[in-house]
Parts: C-alpha cells; sequence; structure tokens
C-alpha cells in the first residue's frame, strides 16, 4: 500500500537554472500583489538568487463536492450549473490575472454570480437550499514565493499539515529533511506563456527523496490475490477534449482543461450510455470502458493546436502535449475477501482537480520515476535522473455501496478500503482499478498538468476518470480471474 508523502528534495543545478529562468523570463503574467527583490549569493556557496513575492489565486467553496442528495430529474439542471459555477471562477481567475493581483470588485462581481447560480440549483431541486448554505463566498487566497536559497512555501486550503513536508494549509515544518535547499516556489508559469504555475517549488529530485511505499497487507485466505489487465494503448490525439461526462455531462469545455482517452472511442460531453455501448475501442481484448485524465505539457514555450482555444492556452494550459510512454490498466484483488464483479456503467472519479484549493482529502493521484517506484509524491512533480521515465499512478476505490453506479458529489457510493482490505460498513469488494502512466519528458523542461487555471498547474490536483463499460462475460471472466488468483489479461 503507498502511503502519500510530500517531502522536498534539492534540484540539480542545471535543472533550478532551467526552471527559474524559463519562470522569471517568459512572457506570461503571473498575479503578483506585492513587489519583488532579488538577492545575490554572498557566500559564493553555489546557491541560487533568492526572488521574493506575493502572488495568489480564487479559493470558492467546492459545491459538486457538498452535495448529498440531488433529486434525478433535477440532476440535468444541478450539473449544468455547476459546471457554470466553475465557469465562472475560471474567468474570475483571468480577470485577475490581467490585472495582476486581488481585485474587490472581481470577487463581488464572482459572488453575486455564483449566488444567483446556487438560486438555480437550489430551485432546480424544488426549493431546498440547505445543502446550499455558506457556499456563495469565494476569496483571495494569497501564496508567498520565492526562488532558490531556503523558504517556506505556503498555499491555501486545509489539509493535514506536518506529515513531512509541504501540506496545504501547513507552513512546511519538516519539509526540508530532505536536502532542503532549491525547492522554493517562484511566481508565473515555468514554460513563460500562461502566468498560472507551475513553479520551481513543484519540483523535487526524485533521488533525493527517501522510500516512502509500504508493503501491502498480507493476503488472507480467503483474499483475492489475481489481476486482470486491460491494454488499450496510450490514447489517440484526436480523441482529445476538455469535456467531463462525469462530472458536467451535456456540457462542453467543462473540465477546462484537455484530457487523454483510451479505451472507448466516443467519449465527450454528450455521450451517454447507449453511446458507449455501441462505440468502438482501442482495447484489444474488447473492454468498451472509458479511461481518461488530464494530459500532462513539456513546458517548453511552443504552441499545441489548441493554444487559442478553451480547455486549452485560452485558459492557461499551454506547452506540447505529452503522449504517454505506456499507460498500465490493470485490476487487482481484495487482501481479506473476495471481490464483485462491477455494475455496468460504474463511474468512478480518484483524485481531486482542486485539491489546490480544497485541501488535500482527495488527492490520491501520485507522481514518481521509474526505478524509483518505492518513492511516491502527491504535491511534487519529480525530477528523474537520465533513462528514467516520469510516472503517474492512480489507485481507484476499491469498495462499492451495492446499489448506485454514481452519486451526487461522484464520491459517495464508492470508497478506500482500510490499510487491512476491509470496507465501510454496507460496502463490498470490487477489481480495483490501479492506472499507471509513464512518460518521457525532454531532459532540463518543466512539465505540468493541465487543470482548471486557478488550480496554478499543481501537481496535488491530478485526477483519473473511469466508467465500467466492460461487456458481462469479460467483466465476469476478470472476477473469476482475480479470486482465483491467477494473472490474466
Amino acid at each position: 500500500m503507498r502511503q502519500r508523502t510530500h517531502k522536498r528534495g534539492r534540484f540539480t543545478n542545471k535543472t533550478v537554472a532551467v526552471v527559474a529562468a524559463l519562470a522569471l523570463g517568459g512572457g506570461g503574467a503571473a498575479i503578483v500583489a506585492a513587489n519583488a527583490s532579488a538577492h545575490g549569493d554572498r557566500g559564493g556557496s553555489g546557491r541560487n538568487t533568492t526572488v521574493s513575492a506575493r502572488a495568489g489565486t480564487i479559493q470558492c467553496p467546492d459545491v459538486g463536492q457538498k452535495l448529498s442528495h440531488v433529486p434525478a430529474k433535477a440532476r440535468p439542471e444541478v450539473d449544468k450549473n455547476l459546471a457554470e459555477l466553475d465557469n465562472q471562477v475560471a474567468t474570475a481567475y483571468q480577470r485577475m490575472n490581467r490585472q495582476r493581483g486581488s481585485s474587490q470588485a472581481v470577487l463581488s462581481r464572482l459572488n453575486d454570480e455564483r449566488s444567483r447560480t446556487l438560486d438555480d440549483i437550489g430551485s432546480a431541486m424544488g426549493g431546498d437550499n440547505t445543502q446550499l448554505r455558506g457556499m456563495t463566498d469565494c476569496t483571495w487566497q494569497e501564496v508567498a514565493t520565492t526562488t532558490g536559497g531556503k523558504g517556506r512555501f505556503g498555499r491555501p486550503g486545509g489539509g493535514r499539515g506536518g506529515q513531512g513536508g509541504d501540506q496545504q494549509g501547513g507552513d512546511g515544518q519538516g519539509g526540508d529533511g530532505q536536502g532542503g535547499e532549491g525547492a522554493n516556489e517562484v511566481p508565473g508559469n515555468a514554460g513563460g506563456q500562461a502566468g498560472n504555475g507551475p513553479s520551481q517549488d513543484d519540483f523535487v529530485d526524485i533521488t533525493q527523496v527517501r522510500p516512502n511505499v509500504q508493503e501491502p497487507p498480507r493476503a488472507r485466505k480467503n483474499g483475492s490475490t489475481g489481476t486482470f489487465t486491460s491494454d488499450c494503448g496510450v490514447g489517440d490525439p484526436a480523441l482529445r477534449n476538455s469535456d467531463n461526462v462525469i462530472v458536467a455531462p451535456g456540457v462542453g469545455n467543462g473540465a477546462h482543461h484537455m484530457h487523454d482517452y483510451v479505451g472507448n472511442d466516443s467519449n465527450s460531453a454528450f455521450a451517454d450510455n447507449r453511446t458507449f455501448e455501441q462505440a468502438g475501442t482501442s482495447c484489444a481484448n474488447g473492454d468498451k470502458s472509458t479511461y481518461y485524465w488530464p494530459v500532462l505539457r513539456a513546458q517548453d514555450g511552443t504552441n499545441e493546436a489548441d493554444a487559442d482555444q478553451l480547455g486549452g492556452g485560452q485558459e492557461g494550459n499551454v506547452g506540447t502535449i505529452l503522449t504517454p510512454k505506456s499507460s498500465t490498466l490493470e485490476f487487482r484483488g481484495n487482501p481479506r475477501s473476495k471481490v464483485t464483479a462491477m455494475p455496468k456503467f460504474l463511474r468512478i472519479i480518484t483524485g481531486d482537480a482542486k485539491a489546490f484549493t480544497n485541501g488535500d482529502a482527495n488527492a490520491n493521484a501520485s507522481w514518481s520515476c521509474t526505478g524509483f517506484e518505492d518513492r511516491q509524491l502527491t504535491d511534487k512533480y519529480p525530477l528523474c535522473p537520465e533513462g528514467s521515465s516520469v510516472t503517474r499512478t492512480f489507485d481507484f476505490q476499491s469498495c462499492w455501496d451495492g446499489k448506485n453506479i454514481d452519486s451526487a458529489n461522484h464520491r459517495d457510493h464508492v470508497a478506500f478500503a482500510a490499510e487491512d482490505g476491509s470496507c465501510p460498513d454496507g460496502f463490498q469488494a470490487i477489481p480495483q482499478l490501479v492506472n499507471t502512466i509513464t512518460y518521457d519528458v525532454p531532459a532540463n523542461t518543466p512539465y505540468a498538468v493541465d487543470g482548471f487555471p486557478e488550480q496554478l498547474h499543481k501537481p496535488i490536483t491530478d485526477h483519473d476518470d473511469f466508467i465500467n463499460v466492460m461487456p458481462d462475460d469479460l467483466m465476469n471472466k476478470a472476477v473469476d480471474c482475480i479470486n482465483r488468483g491467477k494473472q490474466c489479461g
């Protein structure tokens, strides 16, 4: 079982110089709310120049994650308005960016727009606004930033500080245990274009991170130890879009960032279950499930095809989209029980696209490098040595409530198993999807995952989505294989 870490390490001097030069020398405007000052190294120690500034972002209550019940007939209207809330935040962030600082007028306008949209959501749910109380006001969250030397890292949110590094809402106490220097944030975009991240502090030398992965629990007599793998390729660039059919069905650009897709070849905002059933698939075994995740981009200053489009450059997602080197889709068992078949059209999201402002409670994705898989990071991008590839790993929830294929907040119908493999009361074990993606990132080139513009391209916002559309006989084969301790694919 993987244990989350937030360790900071030491940059190689060459990579620090590349990241800092790109971040400070680019044409994009960071949101800066105070003057910057530079200080050269006095002691001849080879440390990098320090630049201090105050940057920030917009933090809003995440309405979608707070909803516990939405009547079925109200869901289309609610989904549309939830997407509108995201659009309002993205637009407000862009206004802030143009003004180079926080503006009460922009926030006031945003909060007025949110208030009207929340009223529309309440009306769609029959006038019940009890779930929406206290969710109107967004705030400006400042982030103190530095580059080079030593410093503290601050960011909005209210996570669990003090677990060995940079936690949301924490002050980085205990985070200097892995080399300490060279992991401090700079304002702006490392590729010099978008002005909304990533920052130097978002990267860490993987060789300076201590191993942190725990051994999985030993399987009990009734456990299920097999695996089932779907070979679905690495995605067709022609299928990329900035929709999200789970969170924002029927709304184009509902994600505000670009997704890669494997498996089902008809995934868009306007797909429904019938669309998925009738579609083709990239999976060699006939698996029509859809697997999708935000693209990864090299922050190399080049323009992608979507440089002038929503979901792309218009919303701060810039640079060359990197095609994965590989994607491994593996379904695993449970150490203390057999698994039961997933229902068709079950929807699962792992990770949180808004974890930078929401806090890290749902930040489940992790980053590492090939050859260093015993070192997993949640809120840092790894810098890999020559010959090693960047990896993204997504562990999906493996317990199901036995009733629903989705829930109002897209989370309550599934859950993670405890460390010993036990599921919460009323939940049953299902095959656990683990998706591992690898990339060959160009040497000395910063990179970042696509995201909502106000999330500043932080690695902690990584996430992955899955809809089960396996034919019944294939799902039954997978379950039988896993429960009998075999390795199939």
